[in-house]
């Protein structure tokens, strides 16, 4: 049935799902298909430009191709695509979010996956309306999964874009219903070849508290004693921060910063960011299509999975992996071979560390200065390489040389007597 939704059965279809008599699949059902009308969103310049620093957008004296998105008099100014899912999470929040939230704690409710497409450039300003519908709800046993599906309109009645969100409700499960749904947009599997690309980015300490300000209010995100109920040690970032972080890295790596070559946009959020950490996107790029996910330098974890951004256009493909740090011009080689060896352990299956029973720490430099760390731990079963210093675990070794040498050596250009002989490699 398609009826109008009020907050009183949205918060009736969740209370099913969380009630502690569960209820029967059929229950569930008649939830499916509610349709509701959330308030008009009207936002400004200063909201877009908000949005944007939240994501991290910055200019320098060296680099200032992101004030098209900080400055409302630039030729230029243009609403960054992931700003997308803000008017559409407004509605969620607005009327199913603080509805369905009827008898669980607000910390049990997680964001699974986000994809948007966009139909038109997003206006810098104006007003939409939203038609909202619950799309779909899925049994994991360990939860359940609510798809909403959410489409914004103009004032003139044009569609700007479709979201669908997927949000896990811990211990909503075993209901008995279906675990997989035909209207879910898929993530897009990683490729098992090294990147194309990679771009890395520290986040702000304050990074949180800034872009809660683009309307996602969870006091997960910035009270400490919210956090710890959650299971977090410390407040956490917005999955969207980081989604909208990884879009400015694909603007910046195959857009040339043009929102219309956008779209649409899916990821998976696997893990936690906290603010201060920095955010390694790592691209493959398909042509008309980059996949992507999201590493934690400091931890090694991937934080979103499954990333697919849709270009209106094809980007000329080359296989050249060149990481780079936002708001530097630096390009690692070494990374893209520490990529490499990386594949190398993994299949040795645990050979190497038979035979080298060793842990190394590389410092990488560039103009004398340390650019890049690389932990290869060939000691513990199975062996692992990641980006960063070791993790609970004392290097034997600890190599300090420039990116080039390190290229140089790998290729076998570069002796290692030699190298330490004309202090190119020092180790300690």
């Amino acid at each position: 049935s398609n009826m109008e939704a009020t907050p009183y059965t949205l918060t009736e279809i969740v209370n099913k799902l969380t009630s502690d008599t569960r209820s029967s699949p059929t229950d569930i059902n008649s939830a499916i298909g509610y349709t509701f009308s959330p308030e008009p969103f009207t936002y400004t310049h200063r909201d877009v430009i908000l949005y944007a620093l939240g994501i991290g957008a910055n200019i320098s004296q060296e680099d200032n191709s992101e004030l098209k998105f900080l400055y409302e008099g630039h030729e230029e100014f243009s609403t960054i695509p992931s700003y997308g899912v803000i008017p559409a999470q407004s509605a969620m929040m607005g009327v199913s979010m603080a509805a369905v939230l009827g008898n669980f704690h607000m910390a049990n409710l997680l964001h699974g996956e986000q994809y948007v497409e966009i139909k038109k450039p997003i206006p810098t300003s104006g007003t939409l309306t939203h038609k909202a519908v619950v799309r779909d709800i899925l049994d994991k046993k360990s939860g359940a999964v609510i798809l909403v599906d959410v489409e914004s309109f103009d004032e003139l009645g044009e569609l700007i874009c479709f979201n669908q969100f997927s949000t896990f409700v811990v211990g909503a499960g075993g209901f008995g219903g279906k675990r997989s749904s035909d209207y879910v947009k898929p993530t897009a599997a990683t490729p098992d070849r090294p990147p194309s690309a990679s771009v890395k980015e520290k986040t702000a300490s304050s990074q949180a508290a800034l872009y809660r300000l683009s309307g996602d209010y969870n006091p997960l995100h910035i009270d400490p004693q919210f956090a710890a109920v959650g299971g977090f040690s410390t407040p956490i970032l917005h999955g969207l921060c980081s989604y909208g972080i990884a879009t400015r890295h694909i603007l910046k790596q195959y857009c040339n910063y043009d929102v219309n070559m956008i779209k649409s946009i899916k990821a998976r959020f696997a893990k936690p960011v906290l603010p201060g950490h920095t955010v390694q996107t790592n691209m493959w790029n398909e042509g008309n299509r980059i996949l992507f996910n999201c590493k934690i330098i400091e931890t090694g974890d991937t934080v979103l999975t499954g990333g697919c951004i849709e270009l209106n256009a094809t980007v000329p493909t080359t296989n050249t992996v060149t990481p780079s740090e936002v708001g530097s011009t630096s390009q690692l080689k070494s990374d893209a071979l520490f990529e490499q060896m990386k594949e190398i352990v993994k299949t040795s299956d645990g050979e190497l560390v038979k035979k080298i029973k060793a842990i190394y720490l590389w410092n990488i430099t560039k103009d004398g200065k340390t650019v890049s760390k690389w932990t290869v731990d060939l000691k513990n079963q199975p062996g692992t390489i990641y980006s960063g210093e070791p993790k609970g675990i004392k290097p034997g070794c600890t190599l300090t040389l420039s990116d080039d040498s390190f290229v140089g050596l790998v290729n076998g250009d570069l002796n290692p007597q030699q190298a330490i002989q004309l202090s190119m490699l020092s180790y300690g």
